[in-house]
């Protein structure tokens, strides 16, 4: 079995189930050492008390096959937490090489009756928990660059969402979180490209307990893989993490069931000049409004329509 990976040491946040779980025990199957970090509270609102159990159960069945694993049982969203995540890598394994940034809650509400504390919330451990740990591990990375005097191996896949993409009318806090991570994304990409470090995100459609209501219609078959099992989002994370990934950086990645796409950046879909010094409102109404009104009705979710997500 080839082990592109071995050699390489891997932290995956949210990895004690679902997911991010599939994700560390394929890096582990390609031959790297992993830190599986869970927080491991029972509910996917982030409700409950914290457990060591997920987080200790996923680096056990590594170990048992063989890999080598430690288990983190921190909060990536605390700063300094995130800071002992990755001094753990480093203490366990020498060096951190791989960061898979999936941990994550919902507390989905509509717009207008969203409260403060349901917005900071998520948007703290998804947006921030990806700050927290890509601080340390680039940190790690740019004075290891510095110390041999040129690029080191990294590489960061980061977890976005089509929800960002297509938009979802019950999770503003959600959506804006995932847009907010391409956005670390493509930054992280341009700023650690000279250390020899990579930054990628991935958008993966998988049945979780994170998306048990959004995939309540589709049902799992009695026999063979679900479509949209987490085991067809962990090959891609495997291949970003890997040498042969070294020339896609700053890429978004759509990704379900034996589906990868990549996905360009925003492009321009119509452009209007003034016909004076500046527009006028009357000119913007004439030229836009006629805009608007030759687009067929519901393109606004054109996005969405492409990447093959049925809306209901």
């Amino acid at each position: 079995m080839s082990q592109p990976l071995e050699g390489l040491s891997a932290v995956v946040t949210g990895a004690g189930r679902g997911l991010g779980r599939a994700e560390a025990l394929e890096l582990a199957r390609l031959g790297a050492a992993v830190v599986v970090n869970d927080f491991g509270q029972p509910g996917r609102d982030g409700s409950g008390e914290s457990s060591a159990g997920p987080a200790e159960e996923v680096a056990a069945e590594i170990r048992a096959s063989g890999g080598r694993a430690a288990a983190h049982t921190g909060d990536v969203a605390d700063f300094p937490q995130a800071r002992e995540l990755v001094e753990l890598a480093i203490e366990e394994f020498g060096k951190l090489d791989i960061l898979v940034n999936n941990a994550g809650i919902l507390r989905d509400r509509m717009v207008f009756s969203m409260t403060e504390g349901e917005w900071d919330s998520v948007i703290r451990v998804h947006l921030k928990g990806h700050f927290n740990t890509t601080h340390f591990a680039a940190a790690h990375w740019r004075e290891r660059s510095k110390a041999a005097g040129g690029p080191v191996y990294g590489r960061i896949v980061n977890t976005s969402s089509e929800a960002f993409l297509a938009g979802s009318a019950g999770q503003p806090n959600y959506a804006a979180a995932k847009g907010g991570i391409v956005g670390l994304t493509t930054s992280t990409a341009l700023a650690l490209a000279k250390y020899g470090v990579t930054a990628n995100a991935i958008c993966p459609r998988a049945r979780t307990r994170m998306t048990e209501d959004v995939f309540a219609g589709f049902e799992q078959p009695a026999a063979g893989l679900d479509p949209l099992a987490p085991e067809h989002v962990a090959p891609l994370v495997g291949y970003l993490a890997s040498p042969a990934a070294a020339r896609a950086n700053g890429q978004l990645f759509v990704v379900h069931g034996g589906m990868v796409a990549v996905v360009d950046r925003p492009r321009v879909r119509a452009k209007f000049d003034s016909k004076q010094d500046t527009f006028t409102y009357d000119e913007l109404d004439a030229v836009l409004t006629a805009h608007y009104a030759e687009r067929p009705e519901g393109e606004t979710f054109a996005a969405a329509e492409v990447l093959g997500l049925k809306r209901t």
